[in-house]
């Protein structure tokens, strides 16, 4: 593939999204998968109602009226015999509903005097049939989604006890500088690593695992061991800083040593321009700038469509908001501006320098602007911070 230098956004991100193939599965209990990626399409293997059941408490009768109160129907227990016509049974709701029975009467309207029950009914009232919200064999669950709680619970009424998912892409960090100071106040032109403590927290929220976190100085023969080795146990390694072409810039170099190919190199986008994706076989590598917005930039721009692939979710189309504010862009350029939706529009956060976390922190995500101008009330696309 040729690489792809100073593209467009959009193209950039078609590379991310359409180079690399899904993870394996892995089979796990369903009560164990929320968050987690469905590997097949999820067909129920039961009818749901597996049974006709009770919509309400109340009375199965059988027949017409009046009918004698012969016993009582629990949820678990369904009755072992059929009702005759002229009986009654009492029900709960979610009980079977016993044999022959014509319908339900609500115990809130029934008339009861000692075993004897009056009242009216239709047939089949307050009778839930069974496989009235699915039948065994319908697919309940597609392939590719993202499970959340509710569809676990619906796994488990379909029968379900454990579900193939895809697995979690492995992701090794390999942070690049001689700068980074890892604890404590800043000093001695120092400065404090920012993209460790929180890049985990991203990939994880994308649907990623952290296997390792290396902390490299600016050394070629160092960034070499470190790409190499990660390579070896990781699907996805990202690198933090030395994507430019500066004299302590070593990750172009140290990506031809490796003989890993390079997919995308810089980006027409600010911030996040000198933003970088390579492959070595089946891994990606993703080099994040050093700048901390610059580096959540290129990390939602690139490095979530690889992960999405991976997790054979398949591109995730970006809505459209209307901008409560006048935006700009450099021409021929896209620009990522950070900022929240209130009451259904864009506002602009403040602090939007690439070195800048404040504005980010306090960020839902970014307006994806491609116009010069846009003016305020016009739409842009949104793109969701992941959480």
């Amino acid at each position: 593939m040729k690489t792809l230098i100073e593209g467009s956004w959009d193209d950039a991100r078609a590379i991310a999204s359409n180079t690399f193939i899904q993870l394996k599965s892995e089979c796990l209990p369903v009560a164990l998968c929320i968050g987690r990626t469905l590997a097949v399409n999820a067909k129920s293997l039961v009818d749901l109602p597996t049974y006709a059941t009770s919509a309400m408490d109340g009375y199965a009768v059988s027949g017409s009226g009046p009918w004698q109160i012969i016993g009582e129907v629990k949820a678990g227990l369904p009755m072992k015999t059929a009702l005759e016509s002229g009986q009654s049974v009492g029900i709960a709701t979610g009980a079977v509903i016993p044999e022959n029975t014509f319908g339900v009467i609500r115990w809130e309207v029934a008339q009861v005097d000692g075993n004897l029950l009056t009242g009216t009914v239709n047939k089949d009232q307050d009778i839930r049939p069974p496989a009235h919200e699915c039948k065994a064999g319908d697919v309940i669950i597609k392939s590719g989604t993202v499970l959340n709680p509710a569809m676990i619970g619906l796994l488990a009424a379909a029968g379900f006890d454990e579900i193939d998912v895809v697995v979690q892409p492995r992701v090794a960090l390999v942070l690049l500088g001689d700068e980074i100071q890892l604890s404590g106040i800043p000093r001695d032109g120092l400065l404090r690593d920012a993209l460790g403590p929180q890049l985990p927290g991203w990939l994880v929220a994308m649907g990623a695992q952290i296997t390792s976190t290396q902390y490299i100085s600016d050394d070629i023969n160092l960034v070499v061991k470190a790409l190499k080795d990660s390579c070896e146990k990781a699907d996805i390694v990202i690198t933090t800083g030395g994507t430019a072409q500066g004299p302590r810039d070593y990750l172009h170099g140290a990506l031809e040593t490796i003989t890993a190919e390079i997919l995308v190199d810089s980006v027409k986008v600010r911030p996040g321009h000198p933003m970088l994706l390579a492959r070595k076989g089946d891994v990606a590598i993703l080099g994040l700038p050093g700048n901390p917005q610059s580096a959540i930039v290129a990390l939602v721009s690139l490095g979530q469509p690889v992960i999405t692939s991976l997790l054979g979710q398949g591109p995730k189309i970006l809505p459209t908001i209307i901008t409560h504010d006048e935006l700009s862009a450099p021409k021929d350029c896209t620009r990522l501006i950070i900022g929240n939706l209130i009451d259904g529009q864009f506002h602009v956060a403040p602090y939007l320098g690439s070195a800048m976390l404040r504005g980010l922190a306090h960020s839902a995500g970014f307006a994806v602007v491609t116009a010069p101008v846009t003016a305020s009330g016009e739409r842009v696309r949104w793109l969701y911070l992941p959480t």
